[in-house]
């Protein structure tokens, strides 16, 4: 960590993302927008709102950006909280590094919404996208050939669960333009006969055992803790045939990390690529205090890489500029 590092800081900010038996979930949820929203957005990215089947959706669009690559990002919050006005500039700052447009969903939220009323949600923005870049790419056709939707998750947190439910729910069709899933500090499993919440000692600086207890009791039933569309840890290895490739980021300090480090053996020993990459003495969702830590830049920069490296081979004619800053056209964030 770099000397200049404010961990204290960095550790009071990310706790607020952490849901405590001892808060009201209206209180959660103000708190969290508090803290993490933002009036500018960073690295010239601009917003726009989009309706995708009556579900409000932010679209942060880089300065410039893959023509046929768009992220779905699935924000966290215990369930209970998160909305797409506090993610907004951990994903324009996503966004710039990836050369990505995102779609940032705003999913309903337990516990007045249970499972499976966001993952229902996120069901619909996921089809209403997908036919919007199905259209755009028909129409971008190269000498006869048909382009492809380039589709990419991400999730943190909580949000992990209800991406991987999202994934697992899709018809092939939708599923085969999933390119990339991106995971930051992902909860992976709510079962009560997990090592990590039957350890009611287990914690770290930011989460707990009796977060992800108390968190999972919201969402749903006990008798359903362990479906996999809830807990990603007990999916078969015949749902998992030809999954997307899986990147997931997060810090050595983590309580949830044998969980991660768990479920890559599950994937790869079902074929699948998933790569875990690590950060020493990092938190949960370090990313989200780059106001902090450095180590929050470098990480965003590493996904950026990942996607780009992989997606484009040097041609700048994949990339297009953003159609608000073509036009002059300032969108408010």
């Amino acid at each position: 960590m770099n000397k200049s590092d404010d961990r204290k800081s960095a550790v009071k900010k990310l706790r607020v993302l952490a849901y405590s038996a001892k808060q009201q979930v209206e209180d959660f949820r103000k708190n969290i927008d508090q803290r993490f929203s933002c009036s500018i957005l960073p690295n010239h990215v601009e917003r726009s709102e989009q309706n995708y089947a009556n579900i409000q959706c932010d679209v942060l669009i880089p300065e410039m950006y893959s023509l046929h690559r768009i992220m779905i990002y699935v924000h966290g919050g215990s369930f209970v909280g998160g909305s797409r006005r506090a993610w907004r500039e951990f994903c324009a700052s996503l966004a710039a590094a990836t050369s990505c447009r995102i779609v940032v969903p705003e999913y309903r939220l337990a516990p007045a919404y249970a499972f499976p009323a966001a993952v229902e949600d996120l069901q619909a923005v996921f089809r209403n996208v997908f036919t919007e870049e199905q259209v755009a790419c028909s129409l971008d056709s190269v000498e006869g050939k048909q382009l492809s939707p380039e589709i990419i998750i991400a999730a943190d947190g909580s949000g992990a669960s209800q991406a991987m439910a999202l994934i697992l729910s899709l018809r092939e069709r939708y599923r085969s333009c999933i390119k990339q899933v991106i995971f930051f500090s992902p909860w992976l499993s709510l079962s009560p006969n997990s090592a990590l919440i039957k350890n009611k000692k287990a914690r770290d600086e930011i989460m707990s055992s009796e977060v992800l207890r108390r968190s999972g009791d919201i969402y749903t039933y006990s008798g359903n803790l362990e479906n996999p569309m809830v807990s990603p840890m007990y999916i078969g290895e015949e749902a998992l045939e030809n999954f997307p490739p899986v990147f997931i980021q997060m810090g050595e300090k983590e309580i949830l990390l044998e969980d991660a480090k768990t479920f890559q053996q599950i994937l790869k020993k079902a074929g699948n690529v998933c790569e875990l990459d690590i950060w020493p003495n990092m938190m949960f969702m370090f990313q989200m205090a780059d106001e902090y830590l450095a180590d929050s830049h470098l990480a965003v920069e590493r996904v950026g890489k990942l996607v780009t490296f992989q997606r484009e081979a040097a041609d700048e004619q994949t990339l297009t500029r953003s159609p608000a800053l073509e036009s002059g056209v300032t969108v408010e964030a």
